[in-house]
């Protein structure tokens, strides 16, 4: 093999679906690529010291090793941005991102996200992340039908400070959300173990046995009816966990397409990042950063 070849050793551990193919593991667990790209990506693959197929299944204890071509190379434009920005330093920046704002790049997004606004408003930006091609500081995420609160740094150095926080769950997050029906209780703690759906790969469902933990604190801040404001605060950090937990309590978030397509409507998914308590670079306390209700929660609470 020759060229620009990257390799990726790894030993499966903790497979949450029995006889998962290769393909599926490249793109659903490793998130290396899309599926789609698999094919056109993945030069040659070695299973526990033989040359096996993408269609090969796994399990745990197999030794994986993956190597695979170099993605295209990709030109990040800036582009002019009417960011909603919350708060700014030297550091970094805390925005309040709109629904339907695509963070950073991706299959299908190759401009109009967040990362382009970032790299018109930060001038030395793209300087300061040169081998950062796709996220350069992007601290974390929200989903694209998600809005609300969202740091992002300037330099590396502020951006590894954040991740930090992150990775330990120091941040503190509040959520609020419009959701179907009647909770419960008035309050409660949803103490799950989340693992993707086996009839449907883009989701994802609770498991009592199999996945990862997630744990959301809810609490109902008005009733009415049919539907419920609720504030969540999520204390582990899982794809899609407010969405499943509200689920898993018949309580899906309106809007919500994916989890309970009866629910669509224009208003998009009812679910937003309200608050944030983190640590920003040079500080020695949190600071509390809040992104007011968007209008169309107002609208729907109003009306």
């Amino acid at each position: 093999m020759t060229g620009n070849i990257q390799s990726l050793k790894q030993e499966i551990k903790e497979l949450e679906t029995a006889g998962l193919r290769i393909d599926r593991y490249i793109s659903e667990e490793l998130k290396l690529f899309s599926r789609s790209q698999v094919r056109s990506r993945v030069v040659q693959i070695v299973l526990n010291g033989k040359r096996v197929k993408l269609a090969k299944k796994l399990k745990n204890g197999d030794l994986l090793e993956i190597f695979y071509n170099d993605p295209p190379p990709v030109e990040l434009e800036p582009e002019a941005m009417d960011l909603d920005i919350l708060f700014e330093n030297q550091h970094c920046l805390v925005i309040n991102k709109p629904r339907g704002l695509v963070v950073h790049p991706g299959c299908g997004h190759s401009s109009g996200t967040l990362v382009n606004g970032l790299l018109y408003h930060v001038k030395d930006l793209k300087k300061d992340f040169a081998e950062e091609a796709i996220r350069p500081g992007i601290v974390h995420r929200l989903d694209r039908d998600t809005s609300g609160v969202l740091v992002a740094a300037k330099s590396r150095e502020a951006q590894e400070f954040l991740c930090r926080q992150f990775r330990e769950r120091k941040v503190k997050k509040q959520y609020l959300a419009i959701v179907k029906g009647t909770l419960p209780a008035p309050s409660g703690r949803i103490d799950t173990r989340i693992t993707r759906d086996p009839l449907n790969r883009k989701r994802y469902t609770c498991s009592m046995s199999r996945g990862k933990r997630a744990v959301t604190k809810y609490r109902v801040l008005k009733n009415f009816g049919s539907y419920s404001l609720v504030s969540l605060r999520p204390l582990t950090g899982r794809t899609h966990q407010l969405r499943v937990h509200m689920l898993y309590l018949d309580c899906p978030i309106l809007g919500d397409s994916l989890y309970h397509p009866g629910s669509s409507s224009d208003r998009g998914l009812m679910l937003h990042a309200y608050r944030l308590l983190i640590t920003l670079p040079g500080e020695k306390k949190p600071g509390k950063f809040r992104a007011p209700l968007p209008r169309r929660f107002k609208e729907l609470l109003v009306g």
